[in-house]
């Protein structure tokens, strides 16, 4: 308690509102401008946001090489539970962000909803396309928690940009990426009662 009393009024006011943006977004990444101010908030009054989630079950992991805070429960309470395809999505925008860093070590990773479509199809997942809604719901709900940026209004369209953010790193780690991998080996084959891509995938998670 004496930490938070410390703080200034104004500042105290900061740190709920960013604690509240937390539990709900789990990532505040630098390179988002629109939380930039945010990730060094929380790197100023660091122990004071360690001390408080502690108490309430969470821990705070800062990676500073990447510019990312995120938010994880100890009690794996407050995951997202995500969809067969949202998974699928989540994955394939993993892999264009390591490609398109080993081809051209950008500070940001620049793709567009073409380049995905394509990723899925030489995946051999399906047939067809990723459809347009399931497109724009996965996008929106990804950029809600930090991991990517729209740059254009319509995400049905192939050439609308996307910004991977660095935070996607700590949103797929290596074992998150073969999980989803033989999730979907599992699905090509049919092996699994119920791998449809519209039913949840207890593998697919964001904490």
């Amino acid at each position: 308690m004496e930490l938070f009393e410390n703080m200034y009024q104004k500042d105290r006011d900061e740190f709920r509102r960013v604690c509240n943006k937390l539990m709900s977004i789990c990532f505040i990444t630098k390179q988002n401008e629109s939380t930039k101010s945010e990730y060094y908030f929380i790197l100023r009054h660091k122990e004071v946001f360690e001390h408080y989630l502690d108490v309430l079950g969470y821990v705070l992991e800062i990676n500073e090489e990447y510019g990312v805070v995120q938010l994880v429960n100890r009690e794996n309470y407050n995951h997202v539970r995500l969809k067969l395809n949202e998974s699928i999505i989540l994955l394939i925008l993993r892999i264009l962000y390591d490609e398109k860093k080993r081809e051209l070590s950008l500070t940001d990773v620049l793709i567009n909803v073409g380049d995905i479509q394509e990723k899925y199809l030489s995946m051999r997942i399906r047939a067809k396309q990723i459809d347009k809604t399931t497109m724009g719901n996965t996008l929106q709900l990804l950029k809600r928690y930090n991991l990517i940026e729209i740059l254009d209004g319509d995400v049905t369209q192939e050439d609308a940009r996307i910004v991977i953010y660095d935070s996607i790193l700590m949103a797929v780690r290596v074992e998150d990426i073969k999980r989803v991998s033989d999730l979907m080996e599992r699905y090509r084959k049919g092996s699994q009662e119920g791998d449809n891509p519209d039913e949840e995938a207890s593998e697919g998670e964001i904490d």
